[in-house]
């Protein structure tokens, strides 16, 4: 992993040269500036990983540096140095986009401490997600400068190009990573449950409703709330999670008691909510509260360059975990891997090159099941047309419109004209699994 490259930022003459002595015995490539107007010119010269600034200097402050930062390279990180006297303008800083910052004097530990716990989220988002096309080093970016606020995230795009991915990296990068990461899929739950999970109920609230219930709201308190198809959350619900983002509070089903909470709300959806508001299928009021700051997910069409990167490092991964080395992918199946449009994105070539290396039984190559990525009328031309063949194929082609989904309202079964435990059935019988289509 390359050096990292700190830029120190202070009037102090022995202030800088203490925190070089201290990064540079750390093994960090370290430039010091006596000035904010100074660390801008080298900033607009070199990109920095990471700035440590004093808050309080003659002519640009920390603050005015951290936003003329901020606004050059949203990626960057920036802490405060900050005496006693000027605990609120650092806090102020936090609020304005700052990771953190040291309170004078600061000892070593600490100091090493804040900035390594700083580049491990830096080096956590570059790890996981696995991308060198433009457009996701723009949501690279947006993640970067989203993180530090505390704004409700609508995550848009496809199903499968990573959205739950994108929430979870927004949360890590935030001030709420020590707390909790609550996830919900509004599609998955059934209408009549979906209040009681978030919002929680009383008991005797409804039948069966043997005791009281904590609903994952509550559980997300001080921490994230990601709601994954929002776009599917019932029109008699909205108002209720709307007055959750407007004034933080609510009840629980059943009960008259107002509960408090301070919850982030991420949102993701594959649907165009707008024009579910022009339908009258979504409230508009609660749609401009959720688009506070969207963030768009290419599909894996958009960025093909990707692929080979993907693909190599779901062989590692998946590798490692069946205890299997794999070192070598035949050029021609990268070829047909570039050439398939992954109507299932990301996740569908996760799940290709899982299967590939359960079925590379020996030796180091990758065996992949090329026959998949051909059109589905080539396929079945290529063999007898049986009506079983034809079914599967069907209820193929279903699954994937569905996202995956067999039962309720956006479900496989209801397209097909079938009951769910008739479609299970046939899905065990024809060796097909919801998981390789799931949304």
């Amino acid at each position: 992993m390359a050096r990292k490259s700190i830029l120190v930022v202070d009037d102090e003459k022995s202030q800088r040269e203490i925190l070089e002595m201290i990064l540079s015995g750390e093994g960090y490539d370290v430039t010091t500036a006596s000035s904010g107007e100074a660390a801008m010119k080298f900033a607009k010269e070199h990109r920095f990983d990471l700035v440590l600034t004093d808050l309080k200097m003659t002519g640009m402050d920390g603050i005015e540096l951290l936003q003329h930062l901020l606004a050059l390279d949203s990626a960057i990180i920036v802490i405060l140095l900050t005496a006693h006297g000027t605990i609120d303008s650092a806090k102020e800083a936090l609020r304005r986009g700052a990771f953190d910052y040291l309170q004078k004097p600061y000892d070593k530990q600490s100091l090493l401490g804040t900035i390594n716990r700083a580049l491990d989220k830096l080096n956590a988002i570059d790890t996981e997600i696995v991308s060198a096309s433009p457009n996701m080093e723009n949501v690279k970016k947006m993640i970067f400068k989203v993180a530090r606020s505390n704004s409700t995230v609508l995550i848009r795009g496809e199903s499968g190009t990573g959205k739950e991915l994108i929430a979870r990296a927004i949360h890590r990068m935030s001030r709420r990573a020590d707390n909790s990461f609550i996830k919900v899929n509004c599609a998955a739950i059934p209408i009549g449950l979906l209040e009681s999970e978030l919002f929680g109920h009383e008991k005797g609230a409804f039948t069966g409703a043997v005791s009281q219930k904590v609903g994952r709201m509550e559980l997300a308190d001080k921490g994230t709330l990601f709601l994954e198809e929002i776009g599917d959350i019932p029109l008699e619900l909205q108002p209720k999670l709307l007055r959750v983002l407007q004034d933080h509070e609510f009840e629980r089903l059943g009960g008259t008691r107002t509960i408090h909470v301070d919850a982030r709300l991420i949102a993701a959806t594959n649907r165009d909510l707008a024009a579910r508001v022009a339908h009258g299928e979504f409230r508009s009021d609660l749609f401009y509260r959720l688009n506070v700051f969207p963030i768009r997910m290419p599909s894996l069409r958009d960025r093909p360059g990707d692929i080979p990167l993907l693909v190599r490092y779901f062989v590692r991964k998946l590798a490692r975990r069946m205890d299997k080395h794999i070192d070598t992918i035949p050029n021609s199946t990268m070829e047909a891997l570039l050439n398939w449009h992954w109507p299932g994105n990301v996740r569908e070539l996760e799940n290709f090159i899982e299967r590939s290396v359960i079925l590379t039984e020996e030796g180091t190559v990758l065996h992949s099941p090329l026959a998949e990525l051909k059109p589905e009328t080539t396929r079945l031309a290529a063999v007898d047309i049986t009506l079983e063949a034809a079914e599967r194929e069907h209820i193929i082609r279903t699954l994937r419109q569905c996202g995956g989904l067999v039962s309720g309202t956006r479900g496989a079964a209801l397209k097909l004209g079938l009951k769910r435990t008739t479609l299970q059935s046939k899905m065990r019988k024809l060796r097909i699994s919801r998981k390789d289509y799931a949304a």
